[in-house]
């Protein structure tokens, strides 16, 4: 009769405490994305780790800067054990999301926290250089960011920057050395990348980045 109290017992327990943990973190995710720093914080002292995911959506740091949620990124970036590399279902790290929302607040931020500039696959430079984020483009570079990073099909962020971003951002790349003979795992180079998005103007830099290779002494 005890034992079977105490299994009745423990069974009120655990259903009681996943119940209050699936409130809490319902309320958490709730409070990221509406930038509610004062729910987070008080949900983040009384224990709920900072580093929980969610499978949908990925994880509360790169969600704060996606939204955005300014405040509650100011708070996330401070508090102790956060995983500032903490990668979602699609590897992507909250360096990536600032680098594609072109937040350079952030990116600083996190490169200051030694947030990967290099990660392997997909970086972010390829992210700043899709969406054409001068300013962040630059940081990456200025911290190291390898040019001719390979995605996992090979594409570098010059093929990014010739197919979705600016021509800014492809003369800033080529300026700062990004090959543009590089093809990726389709055989396609930066060239036939602009040529894809009618990007002329980007295609004009990349053809000149070409000739003055050509051109140069051997």
């Amino acid at each position: 009769m005890i034992k079977h109290f105490r299994y009745i017992l423990y069974l009120y327990v655990l259903i009681h405490y996943s119940s209050a943990w699936s409130g809490s973190y319902e309320n958490f995710f709730r409070a990221v994305r509406t930038d509610d720093a004062s729910a987070v914080a008080a949900l983040l002292r009384r224990g709920f780790d900072v580093n929980t995911p969610d499978p949908k959506s990925g994880h509360a740091l790169a969600i704060a800067i996606s939204e955005p949620s300014p405040k509650v990124c100011e708070l996330l970036l401070a508090w102790p054990g956060l995983n500032i590399d903490q990668r979602n279902a699609q590897d992507e790290t909250p360096l990536m999301f600032a680098a594609l929302r072109g937040n350079l607040p952030i990116a600083q931020a996190l490169i200051d926290r030694d947030a990967d500039v290099n990660k392997t696959g997909w970086t972010p430079l390829h992210y700043a250089a899709t969406n054409g984020h001068l300013e962040v483009i630059q940081l990456l570079l200025d911290h190291h960011a390898y040019i001719d990073a390979e995605s996992p099909n090979g594409s570098t962020p010059l093929m990014m920057a010739a197919l979705y971003g600016s021509s800014s951002a492809v003369k800033l790349l080529l300026e700062a050395g990004a090959d543009p003979l590089l093809k990726n795992q389709q055989q396609l180079s930066a060239l036939d990348f602009a040529h894809r998005g009618s990007r002329e103007e980007s295609g004009a830099l990349i053809n000149e980045a070409i000739r003055a290779r050509d051109d140069a002494p051997k």
